[in-house]
């Protein structure tokens, strides 16, 4: 099955003897050392219960799990709300720790958007048929599990053949479709699918949660740097996360404070940080400036909406803040 995933065809299948021998050889490997895991991973939900702040959502799966049934999704919504991690503590769930690698295929289609992934990899998997039953007795429903990742990301022929399949596989296949912007994605597909918008986490539930993670990795930060963290990350849980880890490492176990964060989450492209940072910031920066007026402060703006989008269809971050920038020196100067 996974050599299937991956495209490759399987020659030969290892004996028993050298399962055991592999299995030996990890056991005593992973007694050695324990690889780290990055903390967004170590802390994803394990169960529809512990998602945060979708309260709707979680009632209509929790429903849905209760009759080991699922109608075909499609979740949308801010990055970091938790839509992956939604339908994959939902999978866990209805398949069990033996079948649930066996059940899901889960593709990133914006790495993987072109027609030929929906030909191969998904009709193929989709045509497979299911079999096998959970250890603990619970039943285990007659179907498999497609989510597509950021699915707004493929192409028209792809939606279009996905679409085909989804029809043609029903009685065996569910899908779920996570996309950052519902608009991108065709209306065939969004009919066939029960419509999910995640919304941004509140700063309440993402201070809960980061303080839940830095208690469980004995992490020290200050109040202003945990409220600091919230206000950069903008309702994205992940984004938060990753921050928090990043300050870890930097700090080396001192407390992790506001500056720290400020070093962090900083908006300089040439260190490596997304333009789309600062475009964010400099938005709030330009509200609530008093010295620009307000034809000034529609202008720029505007621009930055503009150069936001540019960003989201993947335009050059460089040439983007050039064109940005020439706007603003141009509102800045007629001040002069």
């Amino acid at each position: 099955m996974q050599a299937f995933l991956k495209g490759t065809s399987v020659s030969t299948k290892p004996s028993l003897k050298d399962r055991g021998v592999a299995a030996t050889a990890g056991s005593s490997g992973e007694n050695k050392k324990t690889k780290p895991v990055p903390w967004v991973e170590k802390y994803r939900p394990k169960c529809v219960d512990e998602i945060a702040f979708q309260e709707e959502v979680v009632a209509v799966l929790k429903k849905s799990l209760e009759g080991a049934d699922l109608p075909n999704l499609l979740f949308y919504g801010p990055p970091g709300t938790g839509k992956t991690s939604t339908i994959l503590a939902a999978a866990r769930e209805l398949f069990g720790p033996e079948l649930f690698r066996l059940r899901v295929l889960e593709l990133n289609a914006s790495d993987e958007r072109g027609i030929q992934v929906v030909r191969e990899k998904v009709k193929n998997f989709a045509q497979l048929t299911v079999s096998g039953s959970r250890s603990d007795g619970k039943p285990c429903p007659p179907f498999k599990i497609v989510i597509l990742d950021e699915a707004d990301s493929m192409t028209s022929a792809a939606q279009a053949a996905l679409r085909r399949t989804m029809e043609k596989e029903s009685k065996t296949t569910r899908f779920c479709l996570i996309c950052n912007y519902v608009s991108r994605i065709i209306e065939p597909l969004t009919s066939r699918c029960s419509k999910f918008r995640f919304k941004p986490l509140s700063d309440k539930i993402q201070q809960q949660r980061l303080l839940d993670i830095a208690d469980k990795e004995h992490v020290k930060i200050s109040n202003e740097g945990i409220a600091y963290l919230v206000k950069v990350s903008e309702g994205d849980l992940r984004k938060a996360i990753t921050f928090l880890q990043s300050a870890t490492r930097l700090t080396g176990g001192k407390e992790i404070t506001e500056k720290v964060i400020t070093d962090i989450a900083g908006d300089l492209i040439d260190e490596g940080h997304a333009a789309t940072q600062l475009v964010n910031q400099f938005h709030d920066v330009v509200v609530e400036n008093d010295n620009l007026s307000d034809k000034q402060k529609s202008i720029i703006t505007e621009k930055l909406a503009e150069v936001d989008k540019c960003l989201a269809d993947g335009a050059d971050e460089h040439l983007q803040l050039i064109s940005l920038c020439a706007t603003v020196m141009q509102q800045l100067t007629q001040n002069c």
